[in-house]
């Protein structure tokens, strides 16, 4: 199956897997990569909410993003996050993730705590100036930066800075942002993508969305509905995607990024499911469920080791 357009498919988070004792698991993050682009993905995110970049130091941020561009090599589009809120560190991230090979990289708007928050025009001047590195970016509209970004605002951003490609929706309400951004954006919103694990896949690409960023826990199993929407059978995306719904659900609404380390250790790709302090592991109920549900649905993840 394939995708026409330059910015659509799906486009997963890569989790960042740690050892038991919480350093970084360098050789299980090359597998991480590895069983992704044996999924048929058409892109990989790196460092982002889903790879747990608020536990990372900036060693580890560095040298993630090189060994993560390096061993992909091109096989696959990678997109560096870059978000934070000193413009001269998101400057510099964006700068090395160019010089690495990367893509594009994904920036939330400039914040830090519950109340610090950048204006308007502050968080226009972050954009355009991480866009001289000469790479795309994805502006990344996430209920976790505590900041209301504007249909006007996104609209402006994509219009006037150069860099400004794709935006990924996953505010509340995705899909009626998605189809106001679009109607109000035209041609200069080329990659309209969704994410929150796909869990509104269906209505966001029904409001023009051309790709979802889900995390890495079945998007072998998520990517066949979103080709399938693209070349007008919407009836078997809708199929496909009520198959992997309630695995989806249970994710979204009950693991977040602890489900797709949980399945790809299950898996043999990665040693351990460790996720740093002040993380606490699912509660065992919970993860008996996902891979109830994970298992009943066959994913790649849950073999690929094996």
């Amino acid at each position: 199956m394939s995708i026409t357009h330059a910015y659509s498919g799906i486009w997963p988070v890569a989790p960042t897997p740690f050892l038991e004792n919480g350093e970084i698991d360098l050789a299980g993050m090359t597998r991480v990569l590895d069983c992704l682009i044996d999924q048929g993905v058409d892109g990989i995110c790196i460092l982002a909410n889903f790879s747990e970049q608020f536990l990372l130091s900036d060693d580890e941020r560095n040298r993630l993003t090189r060994l993560s561009l390096e061993h992909v090599s091109g096989r696959v589009p990678v997109i560096v996050t870059a978000s934070h809120f000193a413009t001269d560190i998101v400057v510099a991230r964006a700068h090395q993730a160019a010089e690495l090979g990367a893509a594009m990289i994904m920036l939330m708007p400039p914040y830090h705590g519950a109340t610090l928050r950048a204006t308007q025009k502050q968080i226009v001047d972050q954009f355009t100036a991480a866009g001289d590195a000469g790479i795309p970016i994805m502006v990344q509209d996430a209920p976790l930066s505590g900041t209301d970004l504007p249909i006007k605002l996104l609209v402006q951003m994509a219009r006037e800075i150069e860099a400004v490609k794709c935006f990924k929706i996953e505010c509340p309400q995705a899909a009626n942002k998605l189809r106001a951004l679009i109607a109000a954006g035209g041609k200069a919103i080329e990659g309209p993508f969704d994410g929150e694990e796909g869990i509104t896949l269906l209505a966001d690409l029904d409001a023009g969305a051309t790709g979802c960023m889900t995390s890495a826990l079945i998007p072998d199993l998520i990517r066949p509905a979103i080709v399938s929407y693209l070349a007008g059978d919407r009836d078997t995306a809708k199929s496909i995607y009520e198959r992997t719904l309630p695995l989806i659900n249970h994710e979204n609404r009950l693991c977040g990024f602890r489900a797709a380390k949980v399945i790809m250790k299950e898996g043999g790709v990665i040693q351990s499911d460790f996720c740093r302090h002040p993380i606490a592991p699912l509660p065992p109920e919970i993860r008996t469920t996902l891979l109830t549900l994970t298992a009943a649905l066959d994913p790649i993840a849950l073999r690929w080791g094996k």
